[in-house]
């Protein structure tokens, strides 16, 4: 059984440093070697710290569980720069004591004064064949490399679970390169419309909205914008926000200064889920996320990148309202800075996603539940609910997004392999049987789209359908003979490509 917990978990609680649980806390066990466990790290006692000292417990922690820069940093702002410092001087090539150096600078805003130069060869901050890695920016006083996603002062982790490392070994966007080449450019067209207006349909969905007519249109546009090159600027924010959102009193003029929270049906503060940064942090960690969408040289695959933006987003919550929408719109944003979506394809992830809510909220709990335990909410009435934040600021800059990178390159290949490929079946199917009825009938324009729809998602015509069109006027011989050139289309279809199409 194991005993005493060691590393980030023995710092978490002795000093109260104020991290996200450890999810697999290491512990001192009856096993000969580090093993791995699915909710431990079980070290034999030889191996782990011998004493309480926090440092060597950060140090054995960089060793053997790998870089957990939110738990790191936090602690390195308890441990006294003094003993960091001696730990190098004891050896000056340690990549571990040279790593904690680097860490205790950017957690405490403040220099390592008097100390000899560090030698050795550079260390990666991030090991590549553990986390998903940027290029990199060297700081030669301590010889590392900080390789990792955003900037020393903002970092997201990404760690190459089997999920993450199968799902980029899929190249999702080099599958959409070939699957744009081999279509006609007509019916890419068509697809392309279908996307945007689906997109908009779906995203407003997710939030439990049925957009108007012109609300979609005014979302499709939206999307149009992820195309072009224009930065993303708070000013460009706030105007997308503009167009998202139609209640007035909603429309922003910058980001909030004032605290935002999101509540669910449940009365007290229960109803309270989450809390975003408060209104001072806003702008920093803002720009921060702002700097991601724009990193044109980042090494990061784009829909990596798209799903941390999108779920940053979303967890700073910089508007009042519409950031649900504007964190997908962000997505899509940054996937088409790749050139293999040059072609004005959007994915419609939000359609996988609506398929999958409980996965999305998963994956938005997984720092919207830890972060919430670091506030304290006084709730009086629905209309005044106090809050006050107990935490570190530090947890809304350097966060795991990791399940959110899992989450967003599988929707993504959901929406290529399922609902594009669906949609050009769909066309497909359509375009032959709306020719073998027009050729077959005279019937108007508008009734016989709806008969080539029906047919051509159906397989036939309901029942319902069947009595519409004889109540406007249409003899039954005429229909039976416009379904019998659809199932006539139909069959040639399926000898032509070895598909069965839905029949009725």
């Amino acid at each position: 059984m194991a005993t005493r917990s060691i590393g980030y978990d023995f710092l978490a609680s002795t000093l109260n440093s104020g991290a996200f649980p450890i999810d697999r806390p290491a512990k001192i066990g009856p096993v000969t070697r580090v093993t791995e466990q699915a909710d431990c790290l079980l070290v034999p006692a030889g191996v782990a710290p011998a004493s309480d000292d926090p440092l060597q417990h950060l140090l054995f922690a960089l060793k053997h569980e790998g870089l957990n820069l939110q738990a790191a940093i936090l602690s390195l702002k308890k441990i006294p720069g003094q003993s960091v410092a001696q730990a190098f001087q004891r050896s000056t090539s340690s990549a571990y004591a040279r790593v904690a150096c680097y860490l205790w600078e950017i957690a405490n805003g403040s220099k390592l004064e008097g100390l000899p130069a560090a030698v050795g060869a550079y260390e990666k901050l991030f090991d590549e064949q553990l986390y998903v890695t940027d290029r990199v920016q060297r700081d030669s006083r301590w010889r590392v490399d900080f390789n990792g996603i955003g900037s020393p002062d903002y970092c997201i982790t990404v760690r190459r679970t089997k999920s993450v490392v199968n799902l980029l070994a899929a190249d999702v966007l080099s599958q959409v390169e070939a699957f744009v080449a081999g279509v006609d450019p007509g019916v890419l067209d068509r697809a392309v419309r279908w996307a945007y207006l689906s997109e908009a349909d779906h995203s407003y969905a997710i939030e439990r909205e049925k957009p108007s007519p012109t609300k979609a249109e005014a979302f499709a546009a939206l999307l149009a914008k992820a195309q072009d090159d224009e930065p993303v600027s708070e000013a460009y924010l706030v105007a997308l926000q503009n167009l998202a959102v139609n209640n007035p009193l909603d429309k922003a003029w910058g980001f909030r200064e004032q605290q935002n929270r999101l509540r669910n049906d449940m009365r007290g503060a229960l109803g309270v889920t989450y809390l975003p940064p408060p209104p001072e942090m806003v702008r920093s960690v803002m720009n921060a996320i702002m700097s991601l969408c724009n990193d044109r040289n980042s090494k990061v695959d784009a829909l990596v990148r798209g799903s941390l933006a999108s779920f940053a987003f979303v967890f700073a919550h910089p508007f009042m309202d519409g950031n649900g929408r504007l964190s997908r719109f962000l997505f899509h944003k940054v996937a088409c800075s790749d050139a293999r979506l040059a072609s004005g394809l959007v994915l419609p992830v939000s359609i996988a996603m609506k398929r999958h809510e409980g996965q999305y909220l998963k994956a938005l709990q997984s720092f919207s539940k830890p972060a919430r335990a670091f506030w304290d909410v006084t709730y009086v009435s629905d209309d005044q609910i106090f809050q006050n934040f107990k935490g570190e600021p530090e947890i809304y800059r350097y966060w795991d997004g990791t399940h959110c990178v899992e989450f967003g390159l599988e929707m993504a290949l959901q929406a290529l392999q399922h609902d594009l490929q669906h949609e050009m079946s769909f066309l497909h199917r359509y375009d032959a049987v709306y020719s073998a009825i027009n050729n077959a009938i005279d019937m108007n324009n508008n009734d016989l789209v709806v008969m080539a729809r029906a047919i051509s998602t159906q397989g036939t015509l309901s029942n319902n359908r069947y009595k519409q069109l004889i109540a406007k006027g249409h003899p039954k011989e005429l229909i039976e003979a416009g379904m019998a050139a659809a199932n006539e289309a139909l069959e040639e279809l399926e000898e032509a490509d070895g598909m069965v199409h839905p029949r009725g």
